[in-house]
């Protein structure tokens, strides 16, 4: 049997084996930090989503009690008001009045003073989620405010404003929208266009 010596790996050979465990190290701290930012980066964009769902929820929650505000006051249901006090119910046509007190903080919500109105296919539920049957629920009726303004500058209109508010699936996620509705009524003279 023949010995064979057995040789030792040269310096230049151990310092290229470190050189690759130190690339290779270097390499996995590298990917590890980008997959942390981004699973960080993906989280932030899905609660953004969420948070801009919830906003538009609000608005078209309030824009809903705003539109019907308007169709009820273009049924000929208009008043110069009377002093509104407590929660209306807006689905009771009877109910809803013009008010002469106009809403001083229309941002601070719910209004002491208002018509709740809930849509025929809404689904309310305090701290909204979703529903058993899968649909999505808000967190609190939508609520409206009708308040006279006066007459137009013509003197042939009257004017009100109509307030409405709505939330999301929460409390923070609120709208409050407002617009000025004309109502003409009577007839024109026949020497007038």
């Amino acid at each position: 049997m023949s010995m064979r010596a057995r040789l030792s790996p040269s310096p230049a050979r151990l310092r290229e084996r470190g050189f690759a465990l130190i690339v290779g190290m270097l390499f996995l701290v590298i990917l590890t930090v980008l997959s942390v930012g981004m699973f960080r980066s993906f989280n932030l964009q899905e609660r953004i989503a969420g948070n801009t769902r919830e906003k538009e929820r609000a608005l078209e929650a309030a824009e809903s009690a705003l539109q019907y505000g308007e169709w009820w006051l273009s049924q000929g249901n208009g008043s110069t008001g009377n002093v509104c006090a407590g929660q209306l119910d807006a689905n009771t046509l009877s109910q809803m009045q013009v008010c002469s007190n106009m809403i001083a903080k229309p941002t601070a919500l719910p209004w002491a003073n208002r018509a709740d109105y809930l849509p025929p296919s809404m689904k309310v539920a305090t701290g909204g989620g979703i529903a058993a049957s899968g649909d999505i629920n808000y967190n609190a009726k939508p609520g409206l405010s009708i308040g006279y303004l006066g007459l137009s500058p013509d003197g042939k209109s009257l004017l009100y404003q109509v307030s409405a508010f709505g939330y999301g699936g929460s409390t923070t996620a609120a709208a409050v929208v407002q617009s000025t509705y004309q109502v003409t009524g009577g007839n024109k003279p026949l020497d007038q266009p």
